[in-house]
């Protein structure tokens, strides 16, 4: 097997301050590369920096930002411009779950927003950046929640029957549609665009299950879940592997691509979804 690619790279990974972001943003730091950090809150992000760069990143930075507001978005991606000038590996991997209905400032149902449109639209944003620093990749955190995702473009923020992975699977098929579509566009052009599920890991993403779901939960951590040091490793894979060289539009488990969803193979659904994000989202 070929070993890593140890030319560093500038890599900036979202949710980045816990979980499985923090655990790969680590394993990118043992391997050299300069990291740029994303979450929300400050002093988590100078802890996540302080163990990132004890690992042995050839450079670490910190930057805010809210997933569910799209003027945060706007603001890291105006950010990101205007700091750097490569970028050679985005990893999408911020998200949420939440037990009721909640809306984000802009009235749109949080965890599409958070899940879905804030990486669409900060890959969006990012995409002249990326170009000009191929060979690079995008990188999306999605789930094996995405082979029962639906896609009603009646009622995206299901203003209708609600229900928590509903909506989270909603969401990550919405990142596997978005990386096949985005790939597609950028086929030949040095950028490769995949996505992942990390396997059932033991996270804080859902402390927001209902009050009822929590104790199942608590022990399915203990004996059935992963560590998020093992599901960072798929992201890691991903974001770095000379493995995957080239290999574009993939859904990947076990660091291995696999057939999603039949609906994550519809060309022209996954095209409805990007006109809709992008009006969503304020992108002409």
């Amino acid at each position: 097997m070929m070993a890593r690619m140890t030319e560093p790279r500038t890599i900036l990974v979202t949710g980045a301050t816990a979980g499985i972001g923090l655990e790969s943003a680590t394993q990118l730091g043992l391997e050299g590369h300069h990291l740029v950090l994303v979450g929300r809150n400050p002093d988590k992000l100078a802890r996540a920096a302080a163990d990132v760069t004890a690992a042995g990143a050839a450079r670490v930075d910190t930057l805010p930002c809210d997933f569910s507001s799209l003027a945060s978005v706007r603001a890291l991606a105006e950010e990101v411009l205007s700091s750097y000038d490569a970028l050679h590996v985005l990893v999408n991997n911020a998200g949420t779950v939440h037990a009721d209905r909640t809306l984000t400032p802009e009235g749109i149902e949080a965890t599409f927003a958070v899940n879905h449109l804030g990486p669409f639209l900060l890959t969006e944003r990012l995409k002249p950046l990326l170009l000009a620093s191929a060979p690079a990749r995008v990188v999306f955190t999605s789930s094996v929640a995405q082979y029962r995702g639906t896609m009603d473009f009646d009622d995206l923020g299901f203003e209708h029957g609600y229900a928590i992975m509903k909506a989270y699977s909603r969401s990550k098929l919405a990142n596997v549609l978005y990386t096949r579509s985005l790939a597609a566009e950028l086929a030949g052009s040095g950028v490769t665009v995949n996505c992942l599920h990390p396997g059932t890991v033991a996270t804080d993403i859902w402390d927001g299950a209902p009050w009822f779901a929590r104790p199942a939960l608590h022990v399915a951590k203990r004996l059935f879940m992963i560590s998020p040091a093992e599901g960072g490793r798929t992201i890691t894979y991903l974001a770095t592997s000379p493995d995957v060289d080239g290999v574009t539009g993939e859904y990947f488990e076990n660091n291995k691509p696999k057939r999603p969803a039949d609906l994550a193979l519809d060309d022209g659904l996954a095209a409805r979804l990007r006109e809709e994000s992008a009006r969503l989202v304020g992108l002409s």
